[in-house]
């Protein structure tokens, strides 16, 4: 039986779809390789049609590390490294803005593992951005300005205060999250621990501020990186169907949920993968 993995590419830059796995029958591991292989080189990865319960997923995700727990968002029941994002209108989705997950902490997520369980009819898309491909079209004056930046991540500016106020319990688990998850800096410019690719390392999430030069200077520059990022040639746009999964590299890449089918709900299942302390090699 052949255990040839097919990886298609969906652009020059970024994302690619991917067939011929079971992922419920779990991978072998020469499939893993390369799927693998295929994650780092196209940053996200997309098959349709492989329904999985959330410990498949989990079972998945931990082939390629140990997993990250949530400190916020509910869980899959019994299965606590499956976050469950249900969007609907008692619970607005708060991931439409461009993000890269976790990277309020000292290990940011190395990827991610996105199960689609009900989606609407129409809309819900996701979009993600390669933090490469960016890094590379900046002029290298520019890239000489950023060498060796560092910049402030944030859990409060994507987790505002007021957003978990609906329960005593909810807002004792935001403030318990905040004293665990002080602000810390990561380099501007991330070297890919594997291919050594320099990668633009921040967002709009959870970047405060570029620490190395005046709030002004860092207001500029973060304006202009925040909207070089998000540029379209840099970008793949994924139109999902119920048991689609996608997985992307979070160390290089950015994403953003549509959230334009409210009314109709959309559930999501997601396991995130622990990764390395972010650094920049010159």
């Amino acid at each position: 039986m052949s255990e040839k993995v097919n990886v298609v590419p969906l652009g020059p830059y970024i994302g690619a779809q991917v067939s011929g796995v079971t992922l419920s029958r779990g991978l072998t591991d020469n499939q893993f390789e390369q799927l693998y292989h295929a994650l780092i080189r196209h940053q996200v990865l997309f098959l349709r049609d492989q329904p999985i319960t959330p410990a498949q997923q989990r079972a998945l995700a931990q082939r390629f590390g140990d997993l990250h727990i949530h400190p916020v968002y509910p869980h899959a029941e019994g299965v606590e490294e499956i976050i469950v994002l249900d969007t609907h209108n008692d619970n607005p989705p708060d991931n439409d803005n461009w993000h890269t997950d976790v990277t309020f902490i000292e290990t940011p997520p190395a990827g991610a593992i996105l199960a689609a369980k009900l989606i609407p009819e129409t809309g819900g898309d996701t979009l993600w951005t390669s933090g490469i491909a960016a890094y590379e079209a900046l002029s290298e004056p520019f890239k000489r300005l950023l060498s060796g930046l560092r910049a402030e991540h944030d859990f409060r500016k994507s987790f505002p205060e007021y957003k978990h106020l609906r329960s005593e319990e909810e807002h004792q688990r935001w403030r318990e999250a905040v004293v665990k998850n002080p602000p810390l800096l990561h380099p501007v410019i991330r070297t890919h621990p594997v291919s050594g690719k320099q990668a633009l390392f921040v967002n709009e999430g959870f970047t405060t501020r570029i620490v190395d030069i005046s709030q002004k200077e860092s207001d500029a520059l973060l304006a202009i990186l925040f909207a070089h990022i998000t540029k379209p040639e840099f970008q793949v746009r994924w139109r999902w169907q119920e048991n689609d999964i996608a997985l992307w590299d979070n160390r290089v890449t950015q994403h953003y949920a549509n959230a334009d089918y409210l009314p109709a709900r959309r559930v999501m299942h997601r396991a995130t993968v622990l990764g390395d302390k972010p650094f920049w090699r010159g």
